[in-house]
């Protein structure tokens, strides 16, 4: 078996359904110890990657999730103030040197360890998910950079903590913002987009327990329609899975007007995308050969 093939395997063992696109980045990332950029829309399964080979690897996630105002501190480390302040009250009356108090109140035991440093100091290489990194601001982006060059942490009054094992590092975006030249340079890039209609019906199956083979491709060949509309929040693979759970736990079969009707808010989260929907529903499932006439009130 070749090494992508094994990768393929690997990744399909654990619900991952991956194209060649997929496997290949992710083989030659790990072989060459680049981080990988995964970029794509909203939902598509870009996080899924990297949870599904911390499971293949059977290594631990550490994930950073970016958000506005991230700064290096929430991502690094910082101190157990709150403990500190209780070891200061009940040292009061030592007689040791001040400067060894000083220097066990800035010791390792007072350190919240954040992701980042909790990346490099694991002894078994871990997957570092660096997760919607275009949400951060580009500050973060300029410090994430010399993190995964150098691969070590200085903590002034500790010192530089070099990598034990240098982590799988996995980065997402949603292209919120374009990111920097300077981190797609050391990264290597994948682009996932929304699955064309068989491998969005097998992962439906792999990922829906009980699911009917007809719910499943009705589903996915309404999702395909639906994502060339216009609309302010297109769903993505995340959407997709949920719904078919919600039928299936519904007792669904087959799609009908009313079903759909009535859970159309799992697949949009936008009122005026449900609206847009609904006022064309019945003609929209006619065009997929979906019985489209409401019940008779009874």
């Amino acid at each position: 078996m070749s090494a992508t093939a094994a990768i393929q395997e690997m990744l399909a063992e654990h619900g991952y359904v991956a194209d060649r696109q997929v496997v290949m980045s992710v083989y030659l990332a790990q072989t060459l110890e680049r981080p990988l950029l995964i970029e794509g829309p909203a939902g598509v399964g870009k996080t899924e990657v990297a949870k599904v080979v911390a499971r293949a690897l059977d290594t631990e996630l550490i994930r950073l999730q970016c958000y506005e105002g991230l700064d290096a501190y929430a991502a690094l480390y910082e101190w157990n103030y709150q403990r500190q302040l209780l070891h200061i009250k009940l040292d009061e009356k030592s007689q040791r040197p001040l400067a060894d108090r000083e220097a066990d109140l800035f010791s390792e035991d007072f350190l919240l360890k954040r992701p980042l440093l909790q990346a490099i100091t694991q002894p078994v290489p871990p997957v570092l998910l660096i997760d919607e990194l275009d949400r951060a601001d580009e500050e973060f982006e300029s410090f994430l950079l010399e993190v995964l060059s150098d691969w070590q942490i200085t903590i002034p009054e500790i010192g530089t903590i070099s990598a034990a094992a240098r982590p799988h590092v996995i980065l997402t975006s949603n292209r919120t913002r374009e990111l920097s030249d300077a981190v797609r340079r050391r990264c290597f890039y994948l682009w996932i987009d929304y699955p064309e209609f068989d491998k969005e019906v097998e992962i439906v199956r792999r990922k829906v327990n009980g699911i009917d083979i007809q719910l499943a491709e009705q589903i996915c060949r309404f999702m395909e329609k639906i994502r060339m509309q216009r609309l302010e929040k297109v769903p993505g693979v995340a959407e997709t899975l949920d719904w078919a759970k919600a039928l299936v736990a519904l007792h669904q079969h087959h799609l009908d007007l009313e079903v759909v009707a009535d859970t159309l808010g799992i697949v949009f989260k936008d009122q005026r995308d449900v609206a847009q929907v609904k006022q064309s529903l019945a003609e929209f499932l006619e065009g997929l050969g979906v019985r489209a006439k409401l019940a008779p009130e009874r």
